[in-house]
């Protein structure tokens, strides 16, 4: 048997990758758990800076298998010698076994365009002419927790901001997060100091879902005092990456990521931004993108709404100034509307009720109980009972759920 180094064996029969079981550390039980293929994809999506447009050309034209053995062997089919070019520098030094296990062990995976979990539709819009040329889709995604992203991407709202937010930006973001978290959005933001870790927090203790897209591989916190944070987001929510492990953050990582948070919402608020604010960059993919444009007035001393001021005067994003607001950005017909949840519509949410049922008739009943109940992911739970909570259909002790008093 021989084997191209890019993790894709030549015979007829797969060589799994053996690792641990995240689930439990003390556990040494192997686990099978990548392809060829699978492996294939973890060497393609490290060995050139993303997003490789010319990489992704070459997947489409011969196969996941055959593009990681020939940009490997550095035997490339007529027509793709571009890819030789982005591949330089690293084709010999990828392990995708290894980038898998850190993966694997800190609980992630890695989804591409042939896993179900693929925000196809979210992602279409990075293959344009119009925005190719300087982004183009990821080749594949990181990600980490219990969160399908195909699924948030289907009501996920970004909130970006200033690093340096004041406590107006940061009272704001709390404002637009727990209106968004009631009526079932997933927040998305990119994990940084300021209004990302605002939006974030605010998501997590109002119960709701939450992601975040990052400039770094999974394995490297950054900012380094967000680890905490990271863990919680990873323990109900979802964290991307279109960085290998142990890539680390620089700005133009930043910049390419930016365009991922506004392909993967339906829309993209800036709550506070300075003049030179890399939230303006956002800002600038979802309006390239098609993606709604909501800008956070603030006071006219502040320096840290001179950018939102900017984008609302020079018409290209609307006024925001509470969630009413934020509905009319994303659902200006009423389509896809935020402003009410199926019961206030006189309707009958399906998983609210199957929540119901699980929280009994006595109560005392988990978050996660509820979860293994209903066979869904905590986050969707969370966000559901904290819903039926403003509306007086669930009752929290601090620690678990019930019915409320007849």
């Amino acid at each position: 048997m021989s084997d191209d180094g890019a993790g894709v064996d030549t015979d007829m029969h797969p060589r799994p990758a053996t690792v641990m079981a995240p689930t439990d550390p003390h556990d040494v039980t192997p686990t099978v758990i990548d392809s060829r293929e699978r492996r294939a994809w973890a060497y393609l999506a490290a060995v050139a800076e993303p997003p490789a447009a010319s990489i992704a050309r070459l997947v489409d034209a011969v196969g996941v298998r055959d593009a990681a053995q020939a940009v490997r062997s550095r035997r490339f089919p007529d027509g793709h010698q571009a890819v030789a070019r982005s591949t330089a520098s690293r084709h010999h030094l990828v392990d995708p076994d290894q980038d898998l296990l850190v993966v694997d062990r800190l609980g992630g995976r890695l989804i591409t365009a042939d896993d179900e979990d693929w925000p196809a539709w979210a992602l279409h819009g990075l293959s344009t002419a119009e925005t190719s040329a300087r982004g183009g889709p990821p080749l594949a995604l990181w990600t980490r927790g219990p969160g399908s992203i195909e699924g948030a991407t289907e009501r996920a709202v970004a909130l970006v901001g200033s690093r340096a937010a004041t406590g107006y930006g940061t009272r704001m973001t709390a404002v637009l997060t727990n209106g968004l978290v009631d009526r079932g959005r997933c927040v998305i933001s990119g994990g940084a100091y300021g209004i990302d870790g605002a939006a974030h927090r605010a998501a997590l203790a109002a119960g709701g879902d939450t992601m975040a897209v990052m400039a770094c591989g999974l394995d490297i916190d950054y900012p380094t005092d967000h680890g905490l944070l990271f863990d919680e987001i990873a323990r109900v929510g979802t964290i991307v990456t279109e960085y290998p492990p142990g890539m680390t953050a620089s700005r133009h990582r930043f910049l390419a990521r930016n365009r991922l948070v506004a392909a993967l919402s339906k829309a993209v608020v800036v709550v506070e931004a300075g003049h030179r604010s890399g939230a303006k960059n956002t800002a600038a993919w979802a309006r390239r993108l098609g993606v709604p444009l909501g800008a956070v007035p603030g006071p006219a001393t502040s320096a840290m709404s001179v950018g939102c001021h900017a984008l609302i005067s020079d018409g290209d994003a609307v006024l925001v100034g509470d969630v009413a607001g934020l509905e009319r950005l994303v659902a200006p017909d009423g389509s896809d509307a935020l402003s009410s949840t199926p019961a206030e519509r006189g309707e009958t949410d399906p998983f609210e009720a199957r929540v119901a049922a699980a929280l009994g008739t006595r109560g005392g009943v988990t978050p996660a109980e509820i979860a293994r109940a209903c066979d869904a992911d905590i986050g969707r739970v969370r966000s559901t009972l904290a819903r039926m909570e403003v509306h007086g259909r669930a009752l929290s002790d601090g620690a678990t759920w019930g019915p409320p008093p007849r």
